[in-house]
C-alpha cells in the first residue's frame, strides 16, 4: 500500500526551501524529506509550486536549484469545510527557522490552550550588552553588508535624508498598516505630500500616519542628538500618540496604570515604580550595545514586552529601532511589505514564551527587504546638492522667517534674510533654493521647516501672492 502523504506536504517542501536562502537542489531537498515523500512525488510537487509562483526554479538538470520566490515563505491554512477537493489556502509569510516554527506552532493553538504569563524581569536582567546577542554573528555580518552605505563617515542621518521623501511615506504607511490602518500607500502619499485625507477613512487613521511623519522627521532632522535616552523616547511617544489617547496627559509619559494586551495570554507589569526602573534599564542596556543592528532588534524585543506606555508601544519600538541605523548611516528599516500576522506572532512569541526567534526571522526579512528597496532607490536619485547639505539649517531658518514674518516670498525678501545667515560665496544659490522651497511649501511638509500648520495657513495668501 502506498505511503499516505502529509496533507501539508507542499507547505513542508516550501518551508524547507525557504530555510536555504542561497537555494537548494533536489538531492539535498530529498535527503531532508526522504522519510515523507518519494523523489518522483517531490519532483512533481516542486513543479506545481514553481508553476503556482510559490517558489522559483533556476538552472537545468542536476544544477537546478529551488528558492523561495521573492524570499517569502508560504504558510498553509486548511479549510475546515471537509468538502471533497477543498484546496489548501496559502498566506504570505516570511521564511522561518526551525525555532521560529516551534513558536508559531505554539501560538496557533487556541488561546485557551496557552498558559497565562506575566512580565518576567529576568528576561531583561539576564541580557549582557556585547556578551549576550539576539542576532548571531553571521546574521549581523550579513545585515551590515547589505545595509552599509557610502555615507558611513558623513554626518549622522545623511543616508536617511537622501531618501527622506520615500522613507516618510514607506515607514508611515507600513508601520501604521501593522496597527490595522487601512490607508493604502497612495492614500498615505497624498496625505503626506498634499495634505489630502482619504475619503471614507477614519480620522484616527490620518492622525496615525501624520504622527508617524512627525516622529520620523524628528529622528532624521535631529540624528546627531537622538539616542537611547528617556528624552528621545518620551518625545517619540508624544509625537506618535498625539491626539490618539483618551487622556492626552498620558502622551510622552510612562504609564501609571494597568493595561491589557488583546489576543494574548500575556499580562504586562503593573507597578509604576517597576515600569520606570525597567524602562530605564532597557535604555541603558541598549545604549551600551556596540552593534547598531543588535541595538535595533533589542529595542524591538523589549519595549513592547515591557509596555511602558498606555498605548503605542510597538510603534515606539519600530521607530526606536531606526535610531542606531539612522545615526550610523545604515539603511533604515521601513517594515515595507512585512505581513501583519508574521509581525504580530513574532511579538507574541516574546510576550508568551520570551523567545525571540520568530520575531528575529521577521526582523531579518524586513531589513533585507528595506535594503533592497532603498539601495535601488539611491541608484536612481541624484547626489544631494552640496550647498543645500552645507546650509540645511540656514534654509530651514530662512523659510521659517519668511513665514513667521508674513512676507511675500520675493527674491528681495529672501535676500535680506539670507544675507544674515550664509557667506557671500553661497548667497545666490541659497536664495535660489529658498525660493524653490517657499514655492513648494504645503501642508504636507511644513514640519520639515519646524512650522505649525496654523502658521502656514495664515501665511498661505502671501505664498499665493508671490506665485508667478
Amino acid at each position: 500500500m502506498p505511503k499516505k502523504l502529509p496533507e501539508d506536504l507542499n507547505l513542508m517542501i516550501a518551508t524547507e526551501i525557504a530555510r536555504h536562502r542561497a537555494g537548494i537542489g533536489i538531492d539535498d531537498l530529498h535527503s531532508a524529506l526522504a522519510d515523507i515523500v518519494s523523489r518522483r512525488t517531490l519532483q512533481r510537487r516542486l513543479g506545481e509550486l514553481a508553476e503556482q509562483k510559490h517558489i522559483s526554479a533556476m538552472g537545468q538538470g542536476k544544477a537546478r536549484m529551488y528558492r523561495a520566490l521573492g524570499t517569502v515563505d508560504i504558510y498553509a491554512t486548511h479549510a475546515e469545510t471537509g468538502e471533497p477537493g477543498e484546496e489548501t489556502r496559502f498566506e504570505i509569510y516570511v521564511p522561518i527557522s526551525s525555532d521560529g516554527r516551534e513558536i508559531l506552532d505554539y501560538l496557533r493553538q487556541p488561546i485557551q490552550l496557552r498558559k497565562p504569563v506575566g512580565y518576567d524581569r529576568s528576561f531583561l536582567e539576564a541580557y549582557r550588552p556585547n556578551e549576550t546577542f539576539y542576532l548571531a554573528p553571521e546574521i549581523r555580518e550579513h545585515l551590515h553588508h547589505i545595509g552599509r552605505s557610502p555615507d558611513g563617515e558623513r554626518p549622522a542621518g545623511t543616508y536617511a535624508r537622501d531618501i527622506l521623501a520615500r522613507l516618510l511615506i514607506d515607514l508611515s504607511w507600513a508601520s501604521s498598516r501593522l496597527e490595522g490602518n487601512t490607508y493604502t500607500r497612495l492614500d498615505t502619499q497624498n496625505l503626506i505630500e498634499l495634505g489630502q485625507a482619504a475619503e471614507g477613512k477614519n480620522r484616527r487613521e490620518a492622525q496615525m500616519i501624520l504622527n508617524h511623519k512627525a516622529a520620523i522627521e524628528l529622528l532624521v532632522e535631529q540624528a546627531e542628538d537622538i539616542g537611547f535616552n528617556a528624552f528621545t523616547f518620551f518625545n517619540l511617544h508624544a509625537l506618535l500618540s498625539d491626539n490618539l489617547l483618551a487622556d492626552p496627559a498620558e502622551s510622552g509619559r510612562l504609564r501609571a496604570r494597568i493595561v491589557e494586551v488583546s489576543g494574548t495570554v500575556f499580562h504586562p507589569l503593573g507597578i509604576p515604580q517597576q515600569i520606570d526602573h525597567y524602562f530605564h534599564m532597557i535604555l541603558a542596556k541598549a545604549d551600551a550595545i556596540d552593534d547598531p543592528l543588535e541595538q535595533a532588534f533589542f529595542i524591538m524585543v523589549h519595549i513592547p514586552y515591557l509596555q511602558p506606555f498606555v498605548d503605542v508601544n510597538k510603534r515606539v519600538s519600530r521607530l526606536g529601532a531606526n535610531i542606531p541605523l539612522i545615526r550610523r548611516n545604515l539603511c533604515p528599516l521601513s517594515f515595507i511589505d512585512v505581513p501583519e500576522r508574521a509581525y504580530v506572532e513574532g511579538t507574541l512569541g516574546v510576550y508568551e514564551l520570551k523567545q525571540v526567534d520568530l520575531l528575529r526571522d521577521v526582523f531579518v526579512w524586513a531589513y533585507e527587504r528595506s535594503c533592497q528597496r532603498y539601495m535601488a532607490i539611491r541608484e536612481t536619485i541624484a547626489e544631494p546638492d552640496p550647498v543645500r547639505l552645507r546650509h540645511r539649517e540656514a534654509l530651514i531658518a530662512l523659510v521659517a522667517e519668511i513665514v513667521h514674518g508674513q512676507q511675500v516670498p520675493s527674491e528681495a525678501a529672501v535676500r535680506t534674510v539670507a544675507a544674515t545667515l550664509v557667506p557671500q560665496e553661497d548667497l545666490e544659490r541659497v536664495i535660489e533654493l529658498a525660493l524653490d522651497d517657499l514655492r513648494n511649501l504645503h501642508e504636507g511638509n511644513v514640519s520639515r521647516y519646524r512650522l505649525r500648520l496654523s502658521e502656514y495657513r495664515a501665511w498661505r495668501p502671501m505664498q499665493q501672492a508671490g506665485m508667478p
